[in-house]
């Protein structure tokens, strides 16, 4: 399981819609949109040991964002995400959203899985 897979799962069992990329139409009042950073290599014994991935996390409310972004961050960092930056973007005119980011990382073993095959 990855960071897009393993966040999704939370945010759907904090009852928080989301997607990937961008939100289908119709958005509900309050949603998530998860952009993929991309991922960096630790390693030990000249081998990559970890491959550690990066996502941002755009929750966009058309209510009071602080109680939404804090049970995000409580959520996430329990269950073992790394919160890197936190960012109140703005409250867009257009739309109606008050925008904030939180970006996170997480590590996973390396299995060799995304390498391609000589």
């Amino acid at each position: 399981m990855g960071i897009l897979s393993e966040i999704k799962t939370l945010l759907n069992g904090l009852s928080i819609p989301c997607e990937t990329g961008r939100m289908s139409s119709p958005a509900p009042d309050g949603y998530c949109v998860l952009v993929p950073l991309g991922e960096e290599s630790l390693w030990g014994d000249d081998t990559i040991d970890t491959d550690v991935e990066e996502c941002v996390v755009s929750v966009f409310t058309k209510g009071n964002y602080i109680n939404l972004k804090k049970m995000i961050i409580r959520s996430l960092l329990s269950n073992g995400f790394t919160v890197t930056g936190r960012a109140y973007i703005g409250y867009e005119d257009d739309t109606g959203y008050f925008h904030y980011e939180i970006t996170v990382e997480h590590p996973y073993p390396y299995n060799g899985e995304n390498e391609s095959k000589e």
